[in-house]
């Protein structure tokens, strides 16, 4: 591989989670892997208006997540979780990590606790619409907006008796955000230039069936990948802070990937 390299794809969260045991995950990593690995929250706000102000307010929204993990929504202004927002801009996101569990109780969701913030920031709204591509239909839209989750604590549930509160400081870590600015150029050359890196990524490190799949964003402690409906998370072994050291990062995954596709 040439300057960059490769990525995984999707099965349930626990399948796809960092190789070392559950157990031994830290709760804030737990929480964070999981808000990065799934594309949809459950929004709740505090009804604006004057029949039912006051009253709690729960919505489905398409999510992503910032280079330094800080929660992404594009909202229309006219939906009424946008309207409850403009009026009490606290809210509350429920990521659900138990899909496709026989047992849902058993599997993990975080809840994040914030506030929204509308951002003009083009990169966050570009890298919202990799994440959800039929997003970039609407995004340019008179009464779309982008709006980032300012964290201020989040609420882990990992199982039964694994219940865990996380500060701000904890869930979204300095350094993160190490990538953002070469993120673009690295997904454009993985796409362009290692599609079947991309593709060994999802198939044998991720479990994923079928072709095409596509790298949409990448940060300091992993990649997202998409093929149509469903999205994966290709976790690295270990948090990266620059471009050399992804590089080395996904030439090692790939290695592994043709490992275990032998």
């Amino acid at each position: 591989m040439a300057d960059h390299d490769a990525a995984p794809a999707e099965t349930p969260p626990e399948a796809t989670a960092p190789a070392n045991a559950a157990s031994e995950v830290p709760p804030a990593r737990r929480a964070r892997d999981l808000m990065r690995r799934v594309d949809r929250a459950t929004l709740a706000t505090t009804m604006a208006g004057r029949s039912m102000a006051g009253r709690p307010y729960a919505s489905l929204v398409l999510a992503a997540t910032a280079p330094d993990g800080a929660p992404l929504l594009l909202v229309s202004d006219l939906a009424q979780h946008t309207k409850n927002v403009l009026g009490d801009p606290a809210v509350s996101l429920l990521f659900d990590g138990t899909v496709g569990l026989g047992e849902p109780l058993t599997g993990p969701r975080v809840s994040v606790q914030g506030r929204a913030e509308r951002s003009d920031d083009p990169v966050l709204l570009a890298r919202f619409c990799a994440r959800h591509p039929s997003a970039a239909f609407y995004a340019g839209f008179a009464d779309f907006h982008l709006y980032r989750v300012v964290v201020e604590r989040a609420h882990l549930v990992a199982g039964f008796g694994r219940i865990h509160w996380i500060e701000a400081a904890d869930l979204l870590p300095a350094g993160l955000d190490a990538l953002a600015a070469a993120e673009t150029d690295i997904v454009q050359h993985m796409n362009r230039d290692h599609a079947d890196a991309v593709q060994l990524y999802a198939a044998a490190l991720l479990g994923q069936a079928g072709e095409g799949w596509l790298m949409t964003g990448v940060d300091a402690e992993g990649a997202d990948l998409r093929r149509g409906g469903v999205v994966a998370r290709l976790d690295f072994s270990e948090r990266v802070s620059d471009q050399a050291a992804i590089r080395q990062e996904l030439v090692r995954l790939v290695a592994a990937a043709r490992r275990r596709s032998a």
